[in-house]
């Protein structure tokens, strides 16, 4: 068989169009515009803290999703469920404060633990505390807003 001149182009137009519809079709749904069902799932931030005497000084240290310094900067975001396990590994009792949202864990025996949750509506640096008789502050918790990445919808908005 042999192929007109018009025959060629035909076929070689149909080829790059099916191609440019292919890869239309890929970047379309790889932006998740087709889906038979919205996908959600709850966000948060779960961290665990641990309350320790060194030197007859209380400290908080870090050991799950958090540096482990002494005294760490917590860090959250907004409209995030905020998980904070806290731990008393040391000898007196320890009651975390969380200024700001007024929340605080029970007052802690050694060796006990409890969790609390915070759902963070607004920006800043909160002061966290020892709470016994007195405020005795340890560290800060930061909480930032980022735009999440949801707001964008499609190819275009993404490349701007």
């Amino acid at each position: 068989m042999v192929f007109k001149s018009n025959d060629r182009i035909w076929i070689i137009s149909v080829i790059i169009g099916g191609m440019i519809i292919l890869a239309a079709t890929i970047g379309f749904v790889g932006q998740g515009n087709v889906r038979h069902v919205a996908i959600f799932w709850n966000e948060k931030v779960e961290q665990t803290v641990v309350f320790e005497e060194i030197d007859q000084e209380v400290q908080i240290r870090a050991i799950k999703g958090v540096a482990g310094e002494a005294n760490p900067t917590l860090l959250s975001r907004t409209s995030f469920a905020y998980i904070l396990t806290v731990i008393n590994n040391g000898t007196m009792l320890h009651r975390l404060y969380i200024d700001g949202f007024n929340v605080q864990t029970e007052l802690l025996e050694p060796g006990q633990q409890d969790t609390i949750i915070i759902y963070p509506d607004k920006e800043g640096e909160f002061t966290y505390y020892d709470k016994k008789q007195y405020l005795t502050p340890l560290g800060k918790i930061k909480i930032v807003s980022v735009v999440p990445s949801d707001e964008f919808q499609g190819i275009w908005k993404d490349l701007i």
